[in-house]
């Protein structure tokens, strides 16, 4: 008999889209819990982590429970975790949003936002960049992984943001991509694996990088 696996996503609101898509690549012996239970996500055998709203919000919703920041690294470390979007960005150092925020401190770095006021001359014929980057961008693959597993370099995925991660730490450093100027997407190490994209609305591919996340439970 299959012995039942767990994985905790962690949030405080709606995030319906991402466990239909983690529900959707799950193997019947593998429940998903929306929670935000410190003792439900140490129990668990992985956890997803999205992240919501805005840098402030996110990080005075994550302390708002006593121990959730603490038991969030502790799983980052112990079982496989996946970042998406503000699950990514929250875990650098700081955040430059919200007239700065202090985040995780797990990978050194800061999220900064992007800023295409300033274009030199010979960008003057090119049309503005927008801001937030809404749509469909490629990443490059700069190290393997098995969460790239099937997932061919330079696939697109479906990207929402106007902050951007600049890591400090090359090594972490598992994907880029170019938007304006090159900037970090993924970031891993050991057990975790974060993605500034979402892949719960990147179709194919990304339905295959959570189903290559379930494959590690």
């Amino acid at each position: 008999m299959q012995t039942k696996k767990s994985i905790a996503v962690v949030g405080m609101g709606n995030l319906h889209s991402v466990t239909r898509a983690l529900e959707y690549v799950c193997p019947s012996f593998v429940s998903i819990e929306l929670t935000h239970n410190v003792q439900t996500i140490a129990d668990a055998d992985a956890v997803l982590f999205p992240g919501q709203g805005a840098a402030a919000s996110c990080m005075t919703n994550l302390q708002s429970y006593e121990g959730l920041t603490h038991q969030l690294l502790q799983a980052s470390e112990q079982k496989p975790f996946l970042g998406i979007c503000m699950g990514m960005q929250v875990l650098f150092t700081k955040s430059e949003e919200n007239e700065g925020v202090d985040c995780l401190n797990k990978v050194a770095g800061t999220v900064k936002p992007f800023d295409f006021k300033a274009r030199t001359a010979s960008s003057q014929d090119m049309p503005p960049l927008k801001i937030p980057h809404m749509g469909w961008n490629s990443i490059e693959q700069t190290k393997q992984h098995p969460l790239w597993h099937n997932i061919p370099d330079h696939s697109n995925f479906y990207f929402v943001h106007s902050y951007y991660c600049e890591c400090q730490q090359p090594q972490n450093i598992y994907g880029t991509t170019q938007y304006g100027h090159p900037f970090t997407s993924v970031i891993a190490n050991k057990n975790y694996f974060a993605i500034q994209a979402h892949p719960e609305k990147s179709g194919d591919v990304g339905l295959q990088l959570l189903r290559n996340f379930v494959e590690t439970v």
